[in-house]
C-alpha cells in the first residue's frame, strides 16, 4: 500500500512523500505457521470446518495469556479444530499484515481494530461478515454502537469486516497516595492536572509528575490532550474537507502539553510506547499517566486498588470534557483463508458471553457481548464504570477520528510519530508539525471523497 502526500492549499512546503510498507518486516512461512493462505485478493474457501487455523493476535505479549486460555477452551469444545496462535506486538502488527498482503502468508483470523480496518479492507484482504453474523446466535448479542463503529471504519461501503471484541476509553490514572501526601486535589480539570504535574516533580529524588508517551502510539494521546484542552468538538471543519488539527487553539494546547517533557517527565519518555510507559509508572514514583482501560489490571497488580485511581480525562472550562474516540477492537476473517468455516467458529466462540467476559475482564475493557457487559466485574472495576458513565451522562463530547480513511493508520503512525518526537526534543515546532499533519489529512480526505463520488 502506498500513500502519496501532496502539497495542499495550507501553504506547507513538505516534499511529496511516498510511504511503502515493504518487506523489511517480512514474515516467513515458518515463523508464522503459514498454512497456505494467500495474499490479498485470494478468495480462499470455506473448507471443512475442521483442521488447523492460524490466529494472529494484534496485541501479542500483552494479551497472549488470555488468548491462549480462550484457545484452550475452544479446542476443548471443538476437538477437530486446532488453533495456531501467533502473538504480534501492537506496534508491529500493521506492518506484518501489510507485508503478508503483498507476499502471501496471511492468517485465517486476526485482530482487526477500527484504526487499521479501512486500510486492510481497501486492499480486499477481509471477508465481509454481515451474512455470517446474520445467521449467528451472536446477531442480537453484540453492542450496536461497537458494530456501527466498525462498520463505519470499513472505508465507506457499509460492510462489516470485523466482529467487535471490546471498546476502550482514555483514562487519567493518578497515584492517590502521592496526591494525598502533597495535599493536591484530584486532577479532574486541566488546570489541576498541570498544577499536580509540577508539584509532584522532584528530579533529585527521581520523582516526576507525569509520563508522556513519545514512542509508538503517541499521536492519538497527543490529539486527546489537544482537543481536551482546546474544547474543539469536531475533527473536520463545517465543510468536512479541512481538518481542525492545526487550529490555533490546538497548536497552543500541544505546545503546553509537549512543554511537560523533561520538565516534569522522565527523559526516557521520548521513546516509550505504552508497554514501557505503563511499566515505568507501575514501578516508580510518577504521579500521573494517560492511557486507557487496557492497563487497569497492570496497575492493580502493581499497587492494589488503594494507591491509584483511574478517572475520565480532565474537563476543560465550564466542566465540559472533550475526548478523541478510542478505536473499537475486533476479530477479522481474512479472505484468503482456506478454512473460513472453522475460523468463523473461533470468532463466534471468542465473542460469546463467557469468553468475551473473560477476555475483557483480563484486559480491563468494555465487553462487546451485551450479556457479558452485564457481569458484575464491569461495575466493580472503577475506571470501566466511570468511563461508561462519562460517555452516557452528557458530560463528554467525543471527537471522532477518521478511522474510515485507508491512510489513517499510516499517517498517524509511520509518517508522524517520528515527527512528534522532534516536537518533543525541540527540533520542530508544534505549529509546523500540526500543519504538515493537516496537509496529509486534507489530502487523504479529498481522495476518499473523490472515490466515494
Amino acid at each position: 500500500m502506498k500513500i502519496s502526500i501532496h502539497r495542499s492549499s495550507r501553504g506547507g512546503r513538505r516534499p511529496a512523500a511516498v510511504v511503502a510498507l515493504s518487506a523489511v518486516l517480512a514474515l516467513t512461512a515458518t515463523a508464522c505457521g503459514d498454512d497456505g493462505s494467500g495474499a490479498a485478493g485470494d478468495k480462499g474457501a470455506d473448507g471443512s470446518g475442521k483442521g488447523k487455523i492460524v490466529f494472529w493476535d494484534n496485541n501479542g505479549g500483552v494479551r497472549t495469556d488470555i488468548w491462549k486460555e480462550i484457545i484452550a477452551d475452544f479446542e476443548k469444545a471443538n476437538p477437530d479444530i486446532d488453533v495456531q496462535y501467533v502473538g504480534i506486538a501492537a506496534t508491529e502488527y500493521q506492518s506484518k499484515v501489510d507485508t503478508a498482503l503483498q507476499g502471501g502468508g496471511l492468517p485465517d483470523v486476526g485482530g482487526v481494530g477500527a484504526a487499521m480496518l479501512a486500510g486492510f479492507a481497501a486492499q480486499n484482504a477481509l471477508e465481509p461478515l454481515d451474512d455470517r453474523l446474520g445467521k449467528s446466535s451472536l446477531n442480537d448479542r453484540l453492542n450496536k454502537d461497537m458494530v456501527a463503529s466498525l462498520r463505519a471504519a470499513g472505508g465507506g461501503d457499509e460492510k462489516l469486516y470485523s466482529i467487535p471484541t471490546s471498546a476502550n476509553n482514555g483514562v487519567l490514572y493518578y497515584r492517590t497516595d502521592l496526591f494525598k501526601k502533597a495535599g493536591l486535589a484530584e486532577p479532574t480539570t486541566w488546570d489541576a492536572f498541570y498544577k499536580a504535574a509540577d508539584k509532584l516533580t522532584d528530579k533529585d529524588k527521581n520523582a516526576f509528575g507525569y509520563t508522556i508517551r513519545g514512542g509508538a502510539g503517541s499521536i492519538a494521546q497527543a490529539l486527546d490532550a489537544m482537543y481536551g484542552q482546546s474544547g474543539i468538538t469536531s475533527f473536520w471543519d463545517a465543510s468536512g474537507e479541512r481538518t481542525t488539527v492545526d487550529d490555533p487553539k490546538n497548536v497552543a494546547a500541544l505546545e503546553k502539553y509537549v512543554g511537560l517533557y523533561k520538565k516534569v517527565t522522565p527523559a526516557a519518555d521520548l521513546n516509550n510506547d505504552f508497554t514501557k510507559m505503563v511499566a515505568q509508572w507501575d514501578s516508580g514514583t510518577i504521579g500521573m499517566l494517560n492511557h486507557n482501560l487496557g492497563s487497569y489490571q497492570d496497575h492493580v497488580k502493581a499497587f492494589g486498588t488503594d494507591k491509584f485511581r483511574g478517572i475520565p480525562q480532565p474537563a476543560g472550562p465550564g466542566g465540559k470534557r472533550v475526548q478523541v474516540s478510542n478505536p473499537v477492537d475486533g476479530l477479522g476473517l481474512f479472505k484468503s483463508s482456506k478454512n473460513k468455516a472453522a475460523a468463523w467458529k473461533f470468532i463466534e466462540f471468542a465473542t460469546s458471553k463467557e469468553q468475551n467476559s473473560k477476555f475483557n475482564r483480563s484486559a480491563g475493557q468494555v465487553p462487546s457481548n451485551t450479556d457479558a457487559a452485564g457481569d458484575s466485574w464491569v461495575s466493580e472495576a472503577e475506571p470501566t464504570k466511570l468511563a461508561a458513565q462519562a460517555l452516557t451522562d452528557g458530560s463528554t463530547t467525543i471527537v471522532q477520528l477518521p478511522y474510515y480513511l485507508p491512510d489513517w493508520n499510516t499517517i498517524s503512525k509511520t509518517d508522524n510519530e517520528p515527527a512528534f518526537q522532534k516536537v518533543m526534543n525541540g527540533s520542530m515546532s508544534a505549529k509546523d508539525f500540526l500543519g504538515t499533519l493537516a496537509e496529509q489529512l486534507d489530502t487523504a480526505q479529498k481522495e476518499w471523497n473523490e472515490q466515494k463520488g
